[in-house]
C-alpha cells in the first residue's frame, strides 16, 4: 500500500492535537527558525548500507551509554540493549531503564559452539542480560550517565525474582533471574513492565507431552532451571531494583507490556506474542495499583471480540488444563483453543494520544511470504479500553511502494506523530524482497499538514543493527534510541572479522549502545 492520501489519513487517523501543547520538535529542528509546522516539509533520507547512523538534515546524535561501560564500581552496562523507559524527577534529570534483551557467545563468553560448552561462559553470560538502570542529566543541553550514583544497579539472570501469584510454578515460588527482555512498558505509580520475549533460547521450552526442547545457549546444562519461569511480564521498581514476576499476564513471547489507565485507577496492558502466527492480549486488573490479579484476555479479530482466558468460566479450557495457573503457563495453547487470532508477529503496541487509538506493529510473517508486515489499529468500543469489542482496520502496509518493512518499536510524540523502528533480520538486510530497504531505520508518519499519512525515513542504523526502544524525553525536544546488534553476523573476533564498527570506528568490536536524537 502506498503512502495514502491526506484526506483519507486524517479520516483514518482523526485530526487535530487540541490541547496538545507540545509541537513536534524533532521534526521542527529539521527547519530550524520555521513558525509554520504545518507547513514545514519534511525531508527524509535515503535508504544505505553505511555502517553509521545516519540522520535527516537538522538532526544529530550523542552516544550515552555502550555495552561493557562501567555504571558504578561492580556493574556494567549489558549487551544488546533493546526497551528504555525514562522516569523523570525533572526535565533534565531521572532514571533510564533499558532492556538487555540477548547474548552473542562469541562477544560476550567467547565461545563459537565448535568446542564442549563451559559454566564460566554461562556464567558470564548471564550478566550480560535483564536490565539496566542508570541515572541520567542534562547538562548543556547533553544527555549523561551519572556515574556511580545510588540508584545504578543491573536486573541479571542471576537476580532471584519472586512469582506474584497464589501457586508456586514448577515447585518454586521464585526464578532465577530475567531474560529475553524485549520491550515493555511503565506503570502509573513508576515502576517499569519489562518483557521475557524469546526465552526459549536460553533453558528451551517443554513440549506439549512433557518432554524437554533444547536451547540455543544450552544453559540448562549448568542451570537445571524450569523453562517455565521464563516468558512472563516482570514488574520492577527503578528506584530499588525490586522485582516481580507478574504470572496473571500470561507466558508467551512478550513484545510490549503497553499500560492504559482507567478511570478508576486500574490498568489495561497490551501485549503481543511476537512470534509467526501469534496471538493479540491484554490483561484488566482488578485492583487500582496492582497488577497481580485480573483477566487475561485474547484478540479475536474474527468476531472483534476479547475472549477471556477464564478456567473457571470456560468448559472448553476445564477440558484441556488442570487448574488457572495451567491455563497462564500454557497461554498459547489457551489462546488457540479459545480462536483467538493468530497474526503475522505482534510486536510493539502504542496508544494514540490524541483519539486513543490502539497501533499494533505485525512485523512479518515469512513462512506465510508476508515478508513487509504492517500496523494494525484498534479502536474500543466507545473508547472504553475496558469494552470487551472493537473495530480494527490496517493503518499501512509495508513494501516497496510505502517505503518501509517489517515494522517494530512504535511512538508517539505530543503532537500525534507516529514514529517507529523496522526490524529487518540481519541475514535478508539489501538482498531479495528487501532489496530496496538499506538498513534498518526509524521513520515517522506526519499526523497534519501536506505530508499528513506519508512515511518519512529519518534515520537509518549502521550495519546489521536495528533501532529500538524509542522514547521521547520529558520536553519532547530529543529521543533516545537503543542501537541494537550492530555486526551481528560478523564471523570471528580474533581476527578482527567485523561486518560493523560502530559505534567506535577503526578495527573496534561492535557494540550495541543508546544513543540520543536531538536538533542540531
Amino acid at each position: 500500500m502506498e503512502n495514502i492520501t491526506r484526506r483519507r489519513f486524517i479520516k483514518f487517523i482523526g485530526q487535530g492535537s487540541a490541547g496538545l501543547a507540545i509541537s513536534p520538535l524533532l521534526i521542527q529542528a529539521c527547519a530550524p527558525g520555521t513558525t509554520d509546522l504545518e507547513e514545514l516539509e519534511l525531508v527524509g533520507i535515503e535508504p544505505t548500507l553505511r555502517d553509521e547512523v545516519v540522520l535527516a538534515d537538522g538532526l544529530k546524535y550523542d552516544l550515552l551509554i555502550k555495552w561493557k561501560d562501567p555504571i558504578n564500581d561492580k556493574d556494567f552496562f549489558g549487551y544488546n540493549n533493546d526497551y528504555t523507559a525514562f522516569i523523570p524527577f525533572s526535565d533534565d534529570d531521572g532514571l533510564l531503564w533499558v532492556n538487555h534483551e540477548y547474548v552473542d557467545p562469541k562477544f560476550v563468553s567467547g565461545y563459537f559452539g565448535d568446542l564442549a560448552r563451559h559454566r564460566r561462559q554461562v556464567e558470564e553470560e548471564m550478566l550480560h542480560v535483564g536490565g539496566s538502570i542508570v541515572r541520567i542529566k542534562k547538562k548543556r543541553g547533553k544527555w549523561e550517565v551519572v556515574p556511580n550514583d545510588e540508584y545504578n544497579r543491573r536486573v541479571t539472570a542471576k537476580t532471584m525474582i519472586p512469582f506474584a501469584w497464589n501457586e508456586p510454578i514448577k515447585g518454586k515460588t521464585e526464578a532465577m533471574g530475567t531474560l529475553a527482555n524485549c520491550s515493555g512498558g511503565v506503570t502509573p505509580w513508576g515502576t517499569i513492565l519489562t518483557c521475557e520475549e524469546n526465552y526459549e533460547n536460553f533453558y528451551g521450552d517443554t513440549h506439549e507431552n512433557g518432554s524437554h526442547i533444547n536451547s540455543l545457549y544450552e544453559w540448562e546444562i549448568f542451570y537445571n532451571n524450569p523453562p517455565e519461569h521464563y516468558g512472563w511480564v516482570v514488574e520492577v521498581n527503578p528506584k530499588t531494583g525490586d522485582a516481580k514476576k507478574l504470572i496473571s499476564m500470561g507466558r508467551f513471547a512478550h513484545e510490549c507490556a503497553t499500560v492504559k489507565e482507567l478511570p478508576d485507577g486500574r490498568l489495561v496492558v497490551y501485549s503481543g506474542d511476537d512470534k509467526n502466527d501469534g496471538c493479540l492480549y491484554k490483561f484488566i486488573s482488578s485492583e487500582p495499583g496492582n497488577l497481580e490479579k485480573g483477566t487475561l484476555y485474547v484478540a479475536s479479530l474474527e468476531t472483534n471480540s476479547w475472549i477471556p482466558l477464564d478456567y473457571n468460566s470456560h468448559v472448553r479450557l476445564q477440558g484441556l488444563f488442570e487448574s488457572q495457573t495451567d491455563v497462564l503457563v500454557k497461554c498459547r495453547q489457551a489462546a488457540i483453543a479459545m480462536e483467538g487470532s493468530q497474526l503475522d508477529r505482534p510486536e510493539d503496541i502504542e496508544i494514540d494520544p490524541v483519539t486513543g487509538g490502539v497501533f499494533i506493529s505485525l512485523t512479518n510473517n515469512i513462512p506465510k511470504e508476508n515478508y513487509h508486515g504492517s500496523i494494525l489499529k484498534i479502536d474500543e468500543t466507545d473508547g472504553n479500553y475496558e469494552s470487551l469489542t472493537f473495530e480494527w482496520d490496517t493503518f499501512l502496509t509495508g513494501g516497496e511502494e510505502s517505503g518501509f518493512a517489517c515494522p517494530d518499536n512504535l511512538a508517539f510524540d505530543a503532537s500525534g506523530n507516529l514514529w517507529f523502528t523496522s526490524d529487518i533480520s540481519g541475514k535478508f538486510i539489501g538482498t531479495g524482497p528487501y532489496s530496496s530497504f538499506g538498513n534498518n531505520g526509524l521513520f515517522v508518519v506526519r499526523r497534519e499538514g501536506p505530508q499528513a499519512g506519508k512515511v518519512i525515513q529519518v534515520a537509518s542504523a549502521p550495519v546489521e543493527a536495528e533501532f529500538t526502544g524509542p522514547t521521547f524525553t520529558p520536553d519532547g525536544k530529543q529521543l533516545i534510541l537503543s542501537v541494537q546488534h550492530p555486526g551481528e553476523r560478523s564471523k570471528s573476533i580474533y581476527d578482527f572479522d567485523f561486518t560493523s564498527h560502530w559505534p567506535e570506528g577503526g578495527n573496534s568490536v561492535p557494540k550495541s549502545a543508546v544513543i540520543v536524537i536531538s536538533g542540531v
